[in-house]
């Protein structure tokens, strides 16, 4: 069941400190390639069907590098297929949902969703409008609380009611979630800052933090890890 929480108050937009930091990616990318022993001994995949999802702006080319390490652990990946994430949350949910229909047709199994940012956004409520067609979520930097009004990007939305945004979230998050959640958040975060990406409102949501850029999640040795940990530890449906 989920948790009866009231709206959240007090939160804040990603720092300026962490916003200038998402300038350091090629420092961090520096630092993933020296972090990549987290990559040895992760446990081999299963087979199962597992579904990568963009953040906003951003096309599959993103998440090229994580679906070639999930291929390599033995998952069978696909990529989103829909090409640039627009931030047509609505629209894209249903267009989405439609070829999940047809994959998990075909691969006569549920689809492990895993969305980075805005990707995790579209994850998350196709799960929740269609929830047979998903067998697990995890999320990497999604802004699960009151939509753009706290990310670096509310600038780009101007003249939205934000506040109206965010009590339609409030209320659709408080409708819960039956699949197994991962959420996935860092407090260097400049995009989505680390109060809007955590999960309060469902009981088996599994917050970690890592340390990392909101740009440099995809490439994370750690986050990878979690993720490959992640399936290997979730039970069939």
């Amino acid at each position: 069941m989920p948790r009866d929480v009231p709206l959240p108050q007090g939160l804040k937009h990603p720092s300026r400190l962490a916003q200038l930091g998402e300038l350091m990616l090629p420092l961090d990318m520096l630092r993933f390639g020296l972090s990549g022993y987290h990559l040895i001994g992760a446990p081999r995949g299963d087979g199962r069907p597992v579904v990568l999802l963009p953040g906003y702006g951003a096309s599959e080319l993103s998440m090229r590098p994580l679906e070639a390490y999930l291929r390599h652990l033995g998952y069978h990946v696909r990529d989103w297929g829909m090409g640039r994430n627009q931030g047509r949350v609505a629209a894209d949910v249903e267009r989405f949902a439609a070829q999940a229909r047809d994959w998990v047709k075909a691969d006569g199994a549920p689809l492990t969703l895993v969305g980075w940012s805005l990707g995790g956004v579209i994850a998350r409520e196709t799960a929740r409008a269609h929830p047979k067609l998903v067998r697990e979520i995890i999320t990497m930097g999604t802004p699960i609380i009151g939509g753009p009004k706290y990310t670096a990007l509310a600038q780009r939305f101007a003249g939205r009611d934000f506040d109206a945004i965010e009590r339609e979230i409030h209320a659709r998050n408080l409708q819960g979630l039956p699949q197994p959640l991962t959420v996935i958040y860092s407090e260097r975060d400049g995009i989505v800052g680390p109060d809007i990406a955590v999960d309060i409102y469902n009981d088996q949501a599994r917050n970690i933090k890592v340390d990392g850029t909101h740009l440099g999640l995809g490439i994370n040795p750690k986050v990878w890890r979690i993720v490959a940990d992640t399936l290997h530890q979730s039970p069939s449906p």
